[in-house]
C-alpha cells in the first residue's frame, strides 16, 4: 500500500509531463493484465482490448469507436514500444517545458495525436496500396504526440543542443529531421506504415503550432477549453459554502475602463514587438501576459 500511496502522491504533485507518463504506464499495466486474464479464460477475446482502444483506419468502424481517437495515444501492448515512447516523451517534454507552459504541453500532446490519427485515416482511404488494408488496420501508441512535441520545440529552439552517446552535442532540429526522414523512407516497407504516417502527421502539427506561436497565436487554447469543460463535467463539485464577511468596494465605470484600456495597450505593445522582433524577443512576463489575454 505504501508504494501505491507514493504513486498517488507523485501523480498529484507531479506536473503535466509526469501525469502523461503515469497515464501511459497505467494503461499499459491494466491492459496487459486484462489481456493475460482473457488469454487464460478465452483465447478468442485475447486481442479484443487493444482493438477497441486502438484507432481504426476505417471511417465506418471509427463511427462506432469515437473514443479511440483519444485512447489510442495512450495505448501500448509491447514493452519496448512503451519504453522508448516514454523515454522520448520525458526527454523532449522536459525541453519543451523550458520554453512553453504545461497547458501547452497537454494541448500539443493531444492535438498532435489527433493530427497523426487524421493523416493515418485519410492516407489509408485515399492511397490505392493502403485502401485494401483499411478495414483490418488499427494503430496505437504515443509516437505521434511525441513527434508533435519534438517538432514544436525543435522549430522554436532549433539550435538547442542535446548530448548523445558516441555523437556528442547535436542540434535538436537535426534530431527531429533525422527521425522524420527515417519515418518517410520507411513507408514503402509496409511493416508499420500506419505508425509512420501518424508520426509525420504529429510532426507537421508540431511545426505548424510553433509557426502560429511566432505570430502570437496559440492554437491549443480552444482545445484546452474543451478539455477543461469535459473534466469539469466529471469532477465532483464542492458542496461546502464559503461566506465572506469582508466587503469590497465596487469598481466605478471610469476605473474599469481605465484598467481595461491599460491592459489592451500592453497587449498592443507586445503584438507590435512580435511584428518587429519576433516572438523570441518577448520576456517571460510578456509571454505570460499574452497567453493570459488570449485565454480569456
Amino acid at each position: 500500500m505504501a508504494i501505491i500511496d507514493e504513486i498517488k502522491h507523485s501523480f498529484k504533485q507531479g506536473g503535466a509531463l509526469t501525469r502523461l507518463i503515469y497515464i501511459n504506464l497505467g494503461v499499459f499495466v491494466v491492459v496487459r493484465i486484462l489481456m493475460a486474464l482473457f488469454a487464460l479464460t478465452s483465447q478468442s477475446n485475447y486481442f479484443m482490448i487493444d482493438i477497441w482502444l486502438s484507432v481504426p483506419a476505417s471511417p465506418e468502424t471509427l463511427l462506432f469507436r469515437p473514443w479511440s481517437l483519444i485512447t489510442y495515444m495512450f495505448l501500448h501492448v509491447d514493452f519496448l514500444h512503451i519504453l522508448f515512447n516514454m523515454l522520448y516523451l520525458y526527454w523532449f517534454g522536459r525541453i519543451f517545458l523550458q520554453y512553453f507552459n504545461p497547458r501547452q504541453l497537454l494541448g500539443v500532446y493531444f492535438m498532435g495525436g489527433l493530427s497523426g490519427a487524421l493523416l493515418y485515416i485519410v492516407s489509408y482511404n485515399i492511397f490505392p496500396a493502403l485502401y485494401q488494408l483499411a478495414p483490418n488496420s488499427i494503430m496505437m501508441g504515443a509516437s505521434a504526440s511525441v513527434m508533435a512535441i519534438l517538432f514544436a520545440v525543435a522549430r522554436y529552439a532549433p539550435n538547442y543542443r542535446v548530448h548523445l552517446i558516441f555523437l556528442g552535442p547535436v542540434k535538436l532540429i537535426h534530431i527531429a529531421l533525422v527521425l522524420f526522414l527515417i519515418d518517410l523512407i520507411s513507408i514503402p516497407t509496409m511493416s508499420n506504415t500506419g505508425g509512420q504516417l501518424a508520426h509525420i502527421g504529429g510532426a507537421l502539427f508540431g511545426a505548424y503550432y510553433t509557426a502560429k506561436i511566432a505570430k502570437g497565436k496559440d492554437i491549443t487554447l480552444g482545445f484546452n477549453r474543451i478539455m477543461d469543460k469535459l473534466v469539469s463535467l466529471f469532477s465532483s463539485k464542492s458542496k461546502m459554502k464559503v461566506s465572506y464577511t469582508r466587503t469590497r468596494r465596487s469598481m466605478s465605470d471610469m476605473e474599469y475602463n481605465e484598467r481595461k484600456n491599460k491592459k489592451q495597450g500592453d497587449i498592443d505593445r507586445i503584438l507590435d514587438k512580435i511584428k518587429k522582433s519576433g516572438y523570441d524577443s518577448l520576456t517571460k512576463q510578456e509571454k505570460e501576459d499574452l497567453f493570459n489575454a488570449s485565454n480569456k
